[in-house]
């Protein structure tokens, strides 16, 4: 038979009568090729539209279509009826009395009923050229609108199209609850080079479960989940859901200022929070009514989130994804997180999530060998195993794969309004050898370690998203010496706008943890971090990490005991607030908990009861959190200068002895404000420390040590003045003070 040229009109008249002998109308359409009759019977046939729909043949149209189980199929032209003639294998043809193709639909029963469709072969496709020549040049920066599950209306008539990227596939068909998971009636076509199968489906609608039904080249038959599924479904089950996003936004004030100030010279101080177990069992828009409330109830500027996308594990922080695209279901819609993030924004928090970009989990029906070969991990088994997690890692060199990542850093900041990207694990993209041993990791074209293809890629995603979307910041979490994380992509850095600093992390925990006595041998951990404090854009992490697997929270880890221990915690996070740098800090720390932090329960709120909680203990570390962020807020000499040496100078570096550290913060106009932090437990009355000749008096404006914080109240309560050049203040045991001058 002739098979349908899409170049031809929608409605392409008959041939001349110099063509083959006419078909009987009424009559079976000219038979299939036994081959193509296999492939697509087979799901192996890489354009179904060829052999079903309506094609003109000589004496009339010929329509054929697939539709197993069905007992009859009927073609409804104008209001008559055409039955179609079954040629088995749920094939139906018939040719139609008429001069050119016409609009039907088709009636199709199953014995429990006639049901009425428009023929998804009749339809020309519905992805456009351009989308194709941007998904081959690997440029699509919204490619989630070419991809995946589209609902839409194509040739006035209402619909999904579906389309994947499965270049090794050598057959696609679309499966889904609509037909009892069975995709032998919905093959999909090929559209050529590009490696995208398509398939406009008429009357499937929002809330239909689907996969794709995959025939690898070796024949093999499997369904996946849709890479770019923007709806996945609830957990254990494993399919994507057809969406459409019907929220309407309220927060256009916070997105028009969003780009007001650069980060590194703004507030900015995070509370990381695993959403499902913050307060376990509230859903996205349960968590909205509480959760921008407390965070701005305790000053933070932002809040962070552990990874949102979908993943299959309930039981996991997220790490794992298997839909790149999906906000986790079991909290709720995409919409709904939706909500959620604007209720951030209406209650000014910026929202930052974790994206890990660096692996994916091997799970059958997800992205591990796609369409039967290895498609987003690389093809060398050598270089696709992450060595540390048991999963994949993603062939950054591959155009299409860094496409597909680019573009959903993009999708979570333009769809859900995200602040800011954190990347997790950056260090294992960016060394061949990471977590490797020699013979084990190949070296690159110059004879390095370093993966030029992800550093490639993190560029281009880093560039990406600040040209579409102002304001955002991107996060790297990474924790070698590489240089230029934090450096522009025009001067050959990786692009990121702030880096985690993990040096400082560990450093100041490993100093922390010593008791006392022994601090004056580990000084330089407290010290060292301002040798490199300038070689990126910094933040200080106490996240989630440093809280579980056997490393205790973060009071836990100090020695001593009760009060000494939250003395300590208290003026820790006295000196890390003032230190260079932007803060995070994981939730549960804020008042202390004691207890590791498990998934399971999430914080130990019960801490912070009345009939629990001591006077000055758990309730007062929050309140001296909160009053943290307060003071943190209104003075610039702690962040407007962050990333500029010249707002920085030591008072006292090496007082190793006494267990003391001072220094000096510097606004953008030269306001100072001096810290010091006195990791001893002892009161040292009258400590001498040089001062800036043009204060006339300091004023205490945060004390660790207060009585309402938990602390023995050890203060200085009235200006201090300097003495030929020096201040002396009372430094209280185990704990922090900031000074500012005294307003004039």
């Amino acid at each position: 038979m002739a098979l349908r040229d899409t170049s031809l009109p929608e409605n392409p008249a008959l041939p001349e009568s110099s063509a083959p002998a006419a078909y009987q109308p009424g009559g079976t359409a000219p038979p299939l090729d036994p081959a193509d009759r296999d492939r697509l019977l087979s799901g192996s046939h890489h354009d179904p539209h060829a052999l079903l729909g309506a094609h003109p043949v000589p004496g009339g149209v010929a329509v054929r279509a697939l539709r197993p189980f069905a007992e009859s199929v009927t073609a409804l032209v104008d209001g008559v009826r055409h039955p179609l003639v079954s040629e088995g294998d749920g094939l139906f043809s018939t040719v139609l009395p008429c001069a050119q193709i016409p609009a039907y639909t088709l009636l199709i029963s199953y014995g429990d009923g006639e049901r009425e469709t428009h023929d998804p072969y009749r339809f020309l496709p519905a992805l456009g050229e351009l989308d194709l020549h941007l998904i081959r040049e690997g440029r699509h920066e919204q490619l989630w609108k070419a991809l995946g599950a589209e609902p839409m209306v194509h040739e006035g008539v209402a619909g999904t199209r579906f389309t994947v990227w499965a270049p090794n596939a050598r057959g696609v068909r679309v499966a889904g609850d609509f037909c009892h998971w069975d995709g032998t009636a919905f093959p999909m076509r090929s559209l050529g080079a590009s490696g995208v199968w398509e398939l406009f489906l008429p009357g499937i609608g929002e809330g239909t479960r689907y996969k794709f039904e995959i025939t690898s080249q070796y024949g093999g038959r499997f369904l996946k989940a849709d890479p770019m599924a923007r709806e996945a479904e609830l957990p254990p089950d494993t399919a994507s859901v057809v969406t459409r996003s019907r929220y309407e936004w309220g927060d256009q004030e916070w997105l028009a200022h969003r780009a007001d100030t650069p980060v590194h010279e703004a507030p900015f101080s995070v509370y990381e929070v695993h959403l499902p177990s913050w307060r376990p069992g509230l859903t996205y828009r349960q968590l909205a009514e509480e959760l921008p409330a407390y965070v701005r109830d305790m000053g933070f500027t932002h809040v962070e989130l552990m990874p949102v996308a979908a993943h299959p594990f309930s039981g996991s922080w997220g790490y794992q994804v298997t839909s790149y695209y999906a906000p986790a279901p079991r909290l709720g819609s995409p919409d709904d997180f939706r909500y959620f993030v604007d209720s951030c924004h209406r209650a000014g928090i910026g929202v930052i999530m974790d994206w890990v970009p660096a692996h994916f989990p091997k799970d059958d029906w997800a992205l591990a060998r796609f369409d039967g070969d290895p498609l987003y991990e690389p093809g060398n088994a050598q270089r696709a195993e992450h060595p540390d997690w048991g999963t994949y890692e993603f062939d950054y060199g591959r155009t299409e794969v860094r496409n597909f990542l680019v573009a959903n850093a993009v999708y979570w900041c333009e769809e859900f309004h995200i602040d800011g990207l954190r990347v997790d694990a950056v260090a294992s993209m960016l060394y061949l050898d990471y977590s490797r041993e020699d013979g084990q990791w190949s070296p690159n074209a110059y004879g390095g370690r370093e993966d030029l293809a992800a550093m490639t890629f993190l560029q281009e995603m880093n560039a990406t998203v600040y040209r579409r979307v102002p304001g955002v910041v991107t996060i790297a979490e990474e924790s070698t010496a590489w240089g230029g994380v934090t450096r522009p992509t025009d001067g050959g850095g990786l692009g990121f706008g702030l880096k985690w600093n993990m040096g400082w992390m560990h450093d100041s925990l490993q100093y922390m943890s010593k008791e006392p006595v022994h601090r004056k041998y580990h000084h330089h951990e407290m010290t060292f971090s301002m040798v490199y404090a300038y070689s990126e854009n910094y933040v200080l992490p106490i996240s989630h990490d440093e809280v579980v697997h056997g490393k205790q929270a973060l009071v836990s880890k100090m020695p001593g005991d009760w009060w000494q221990r939250r003395a300590n915690h208290r003026a820790y996070l006295g000196f890390m607030w003032a230190h260079p740098g932007k803060q995070l800090l994981f939730m549960g720390q804020e008042f202390a908990q004691g207890g590791e932090w498990s998934e399971a329960h999430g914080p130990e709120w019960w801490l912070l009861d009345e009939g629990y909680c001591a006077a000055g203990d758990h309730r007062g570390v929050q309140d001296l959190v909160r009053d943290l962020n307060a003071h943190y807020r209104r003075s610039p000499a702690l962040w407007q200068r962050d990333t500029d040496p010249a707002g920085f100078r030591w008072v006292a570096c090496d007082a190793a002895d006494d267990n003391v550290f001072a220094f000096l913060r510097y606004a953008a106009d030269g306001s100072p404000l001096l810290a010091v932090s006195n990791f001893s437990p002892v009161v040292r009355h009258d400590y001498r420390l040089w001062a800036p000749d043009d204060v006339v008096a300091w004023q205490e404006i945060l004390n660790t040590d207060a009585a309402r914080y938990g602390g023995s109240d050890v203060t200085n309560p009235g200006p201090v003045e300097p003495e030929d050049g020096h201040v002396r203040i009372t430094l209280p045991p185990l704990a922090t003070v900031w000074l500012t001058p005294v307003p004039v």
